[in-house]
């Protein structure tokens, strides 16, 4: 979206035919324009490469490795470390896809406890990106686990 905007010079005009927030894009442009000064001030090499998606989600999960949560049979998710119940929220792109895995900044009450600003995460990247938090049994998947047989 952002490379399709900087196509048009920045068009305000292209923002409302998309239906895209004039004053959100405007902010992306700034963040970005914050991090290329950054990252020239310390004389790293700006470069991008989108086959690198898995490495951009590392670092949300490194920044915000305390809220993850793992889809339930029902459909809501159930936070990873101090169990709560939570749904993804219906205006995210991820809300019909339901990811079995998320990671989210910030939760908002309103019908329900709500995530917003989600993206989905592989668990094992908690393990090797917060070892100090995360556990094994913390990511383990419940249905690998033999349930032991009841007598009835």
């Amino acid at each position: 979206i952002y490379n399709s905007w900087k196509e048009t010079n920045y068009s305000t005009q292209w923002c409302y035919e998309n239906y895209i927030q004039v004053r959100s894009m405007k902010r992306a442009r700034d963040i970005r324009d914050q991090l290329k000064g950054l990252l020239e001030r310390v004389e790293i090499e700006v470069s991008s490469n989108l086959n690198e998606l898995d490495s951009i989600r590392k670092s949300i999960v490194a920044g915000f490795f305390p809220h993850t949560a793992k889809l339930q049979k029902n459909g809501s998710y159930r936070t990873a470390k101090h169990p709560q119940t939570v749904h993804i929220h219906p205006a995210s792109g991820l809300s019909q896809v339901l990811p079995r895995w998320v990671v989210y900044h910030q939760l908002v009450l309103t019908s329900k406890e709500y995530m917003r600003q989600v993206t989905e995460l592989k668990p094992e990247w908690l393990i090797e990106i917060a070892p100090h938090y995360y556990q094994l049994k913390d990511v383990e998947d419940a249905t690998s686990k033999k349930m032991p047989k009841t007598s009835g």
